[in-house]
């Protein structure tokens, strides 16, 4: 007797609001840009004060072209997220209208930000304890970091994520899979599977490791009085800059630590919690703990290695440019490495019914078959 499994639904949770989501939030955004155009107060782009300038790529743009632009963009944004949230579209036009999801989303989250997104993340903890104590050093307040140009980055940010899970739900509901993760009836491709994900995220998390370390290196050195890769007069000016040497330590610090939670990603314990969490220990670590905050970095690296290659390399001064250049490579490797991490955790599906439990994992030097990926095989499908 054929054993029955769920019917794949097509409609659930995320993958319903997140269209409406985008729809609302670019119908809001265009309607700034044309109180923009008309001569508007607040225009994100529009000339400040060097203490207040951001990396954008649309830094300096003129209002008179870009605000008629973003009005545009934002009023077409809102009809396309309606229909693709309801689904609607012929197969010849399926492709038009994904091109235009992702363009969005790439533009939003990816190109126009610059370095801000990732160091709102690592400041984020500090920024709240600032609220109530305030900022030490000359700074006046948060409102001294969290300006309009670099909010208005964030909100930028927070549309081309709408933007992304909408193109990713319409994309799935179009072909014929669940738009929760991405399976359906045809076989699964060989690398979405456990072991096969296994293996080539070993080689993502080397990666990304390996591309953060020229950042580490030379932060850390800075602040120990060695000028690598800057001239001396620039590091004396640094070290006459109050807070600028310890912000350097700071964030080099963050990263090798981000370092270690990325070896999670592919061993035992970032999947059982281990002894030393005694409170835990023998649990296994909810997917989300990991994916989420690392799919956070990952993206917002890239903006960051983006406005690197956008800089001048001055003369005497490549560690102040170089190492960021490599964030792409970085935040490309960080994604890989989650992407793996979530195809080995993600069992079966709540919504359709597809996949099989997730195995048991085993000691991290039994080999890539006795890991996470080990065990009977699953019985994954099809996944975008």
């Amino acid at each position: 007797m054929r054993t029955s499994r769920p019917a794949l639904r097509w409609w659930g949770s995320w993958p319903a609001w997140t269209g409406y989501a985008a729809a609302a939030w670019s119908l809001l955004y265009g309607t700034l840009g044309l109180h923009w155009a008309m001569g508007g107060a607040g225009y994100p782009f529009g000339p400040v004060d060097e203490d207040h300038l951001s990396g954008s790529v649309l830094e300096g743009a003129d209002v008179d072209v870009a605000a008629p632009a973003m009005a545009a963009v934002g009023a077409a944004g809102a009809v396309l997220g309606v229909v693709m949230a309801r689904g609607r579209g012929r197969p010849a036009l399926r492709s038009v209208l994904l091109g235009l999801a992702w363009a969005q989303a790439i533009s939003f989250a990816l190109v126009i930000p610059d370095y801000f997104l990732i160091a709102f993340v690592a400041l984020a903890p500090l920024l709240l304890v600032f609220a109530f104590t305030g900022v030490p050093g000359a700074q006046g307040g948060v409102g001294d970091i969290l300006y309009w140009h670099r909010v208005n980055l964030l909100i930028l940010f927070a549309g081309g994520v709408l933007w992304a899970a909408t193109a990713l739900a319409y994309q799935r509901r179009t072909r014929g899979t669940c738009v929760h993760c991405g399976r359906g009836d045809r076989p699964a491709a060989h690398w979405t599977t456990p072991d096969s994900a296994l293996r080539w995220g070993r080689w993502a998390v080397w990666v990304a490791c390996v591309a953060s370390l020229p950042y580490e290196l030379t932060r850390v050195a800075w602040y120990f009085g060695y000028p690598l890769g800057i001239t001396e007069d620039f590091e004396r000016m640094m070290q006459d800059t109050p807070g600028m040497l310890e912000a350097g330590l700071g964030f080099a610090i963050a990263s090798l630590l981000g370092g270690v939670l990325t070896h999670g990603l592919v061993h035992r314990w970032g999947t059982v919690y281990p002894r030393w969490i005694w409170f835990k220990a023998g649990k296994r670590v909810p997917p989300a703990l990991a994916i989420v905050p690392a799919s956070i970095v990952a993206v917002a690296l890239v903006p960051a290695g983006l406005m690197n290659l956008r800089m001048d390399l001055e003369p005497g001064l490549w560690a102040v440019t170089l190492p960021g250049l490599i964030f792409v490579a970085w935040g490309a490797a960080l994604g890989a490495a989650t992407l793996a991490y979530h195809l080995r955790r993600r069992g079966i599906c709540r919504h359709c019914g597809l996949g099989a439990a997730e195995p048991l994992p085993r000691d991290d030097h039994a080999g890539a078959g006795a890991s996470v990926g080990g065990g009977p095989p699953a019985r994954h499908r099809a996944a975008d």
